[in-house]
Parts: structure tokens; C-alpha cells; sequence
């Protein structure tokens, strides 16, 4: 079936619809607040179904290399590795045990298989959320600090750039980095966009290299070039679109995962998955190494 305008791929409606990616021919996402990974049919419209649910917030996962149904997962305060029997094993607290109560957001895997995470306060104090990295075998630590809402990371194909939001701020910054050691390195203003725009949450990277940026509170989903210049804009008939990738048929179908959370009057659509094919293709989500 082709979709040529955005059609809701489910009757599902989300609190808060996270954490897109197209895995193993197949999309998964994350009602987040829920601590829901859920999954569906990218052929055709159906219902939402549980691979797991967590008793913490579940931000993001990304799959583990050469292990089916096994996922390094942004989670509660930090990174738990979730099993494909459905066993749970902490990996490493990040924001445990502040004053200020936060929790992991977004979060993927870079094509070098390294793990990526984002966190923030629940109150959104500005500066009190972090980017950290997790080298295979390695302890997360901290790269980039002073942020508000971490979303992204999103990584072109070689791996030798990032971009980042900061929900809040309207911002979206590129980083280089080194595709063998994962160091940052040049950070440089790529988006800032006006509050009227809507807010740059989840974000994609496509096989051409050009950035999607979900426009939380903007209705909307755009691609910009790499030189941040705009190519398309897609309207959406929700309000808080969170999350955005590429999957499906030729990976041209875009999913944009959107929420009812804090909506006074939610509309027919918020909180639903999303889903309008586009001339572009995507690329599969970057698994984590086995470690």
C-alpha cells in the first residue's frame, strides 16, 4: 500500500511515543513513561504489541549485534541490558541519587556499536541533563554536559558526526566525531529554531545524510540538508510529534511516534504512530556490540 499522506498506523494512542527505529525488518518504539517496547507490522496498519514492559520509564533501545531480541535500553536513571527471555540486568546508574529526581531519555547506538544516552530532570531544570557514551566494555561516561532535555543522538553513516537536541532551547548542535574512539570533537550551532516552529525532539539521519527532526508542540516533521538549510517539511494531525525513522518497504516509509502527555484537549491523533511514505530511504538502526 502506498501512503501518501500521514495515516495513523494503529488505534493504539500513545501517553508519550518514543523511540522509533526500524529493527530486524520491523519497527519498534516505547511508550516511554508506560516503560513499554512495543512493535508493529510495517506493511500494513494493525495493532501495537508488548515485547516487554518495565516498571521505570523507558526512554530508547537499541538491539544488541548478533543477539535476536536482546537490547541495551536507556532506562530509570541508566542503562539495563534487557534479554531476550526477558531478563533485566542493570548495566550502570547515571542520574541515581540526585537531588533533583531525573531519568534517562533518548538514546541510540553510533555505526561503530557504540551506545549513546541522554538524560534530564523531570522538572526540565535547565542545564541538569547529560549525554553519555558506552564503549563496548566499557562504563558509560559523561561527553556532554549543561543540557536540559537530551534528545537525538543521531549519527550520519559514517559515523563521523553527531547531532543533539536540546528540547527546550529550540537547539540542535553538530558535533564531529572520531569514528575510531568515539571522541567529540568541533561542536557547532546547526539548528535553532523559534518557539512558533515547535521543538526539535527525536531525530533521524537518512541514507543521503540529511537530517529529520521530529517538531515537538510544531506538528510537523523536516529534513534539513547538512549545510541545516531546509528541504521538505511533512504536516502531521498531531500536535507533539517525538520521534521519527525510516523503515518499511525500501526503509521510504516514515514513522513518527507523537503524545497526548500534557495536552489539556487531546485531538483524535495525538498519542497515535504515524506513518507517510517519502522519496528518500532510511537506514536500519546501528546495533550495540555485544560487549
Amino acid at each position: 500500500m502506498e501512503l501518501t499522506e500521514p495515516t495513523a498506523w494503529s488505534d493504539d494512542r500513545l501517553e508519550l511515543g518514543e523511540g522509533a527505529r526500524w529493527v530486524d525488518d520491523r519497527l519498534v518504539l516505547v511508550d516511554l513513561l508506560a516503560g513499554r517496547l512495543l512493535t508493529t507490522d510495517a506493511a500494513r496498519p494493525a495493532p501495537l504489541a508488548e515485547l516487554l514492559r518495565l516498571d521505570v520509564p523507558l526512554g530508547a533501545v537499541a538491539p544488541v549485534a548478533g543477539r535476536p531480541g536482546e537490547w541495551l535500553a536507556a532506562a530509570g536513571t541508566g542503562v539495563v541490558r534487557l534479554t531476550a527471555d526477558g531478563g533485566r540486568r542493570p548495566v550502570a546508574d547515571l542520574e541515581g541519587g540526585r537531588s533533583e529526581p531525573a531519568r534517562m531519555n533518548d538514546g541510540a547506538a553510533d555505526p561503530r556499536g557504540r551506545f549513546w544516552a541522554g538524560s534530564m530532570t523531570y522538572a526540565g531544570v535547565p542545564g541538569g541533563g547529560s549525554l553519555y557514551r558506552m564503549d563496548p566494555g566499557a562504563a558509560p561516561v559523561p561527553v556532554v554536559t549543561g543540557l536540559t532535555i537530551a534528545n537525538g543522538p543521531a549519527f550520519d553513516g559514517a559515523g563521523a558526526t553527531l547531532y543533539l537536541a536540546d528540547t527546550p532551547r529550540g537547539h540542535v548542535d553538530r558535533f564531529t566525531v572520531d569514528p575510531a574512539t568515539g571522541a567529540l570533537g568541533d561542536r557547532a550551532p546547526f539548528l535553532r529554531l523559534d518557539p512558533a516552529e515547535g521543538a526539535p525532539d527525536g531525530m533521524t539521519v537518512d541514507a543521503e545524510d540529511h537530517l529529520w527532526v521530529a517538531l515537538w508542540g510544531g506538528a510537523a516533521v523536516r529534513r534539513y540538508r547538512p549545510d541545516g538549510t531546509l528541504d521538505r517539511e511533512v504536516r502531521l494531525p498531531a500536535a507533539q510529534p517525538t520521534s521519527v525513522c525510516l523503515g518499511g518497504p525500501g526503509l521510504h516509509r516514515l514513522f513518527v511516534t507523537t503524545a497526548r502527555y500534557g495536552l489539556a484537549d487531546p485531538g483524535p491523533l495525538d498519542g497515535a504512530l504515524l506513518a507517510v511514505d517519502v522519496p528518500v530511504a532510511g537506514r536500519p538502526a546501528a546495533p550495540v556490540a555485544a560487549g
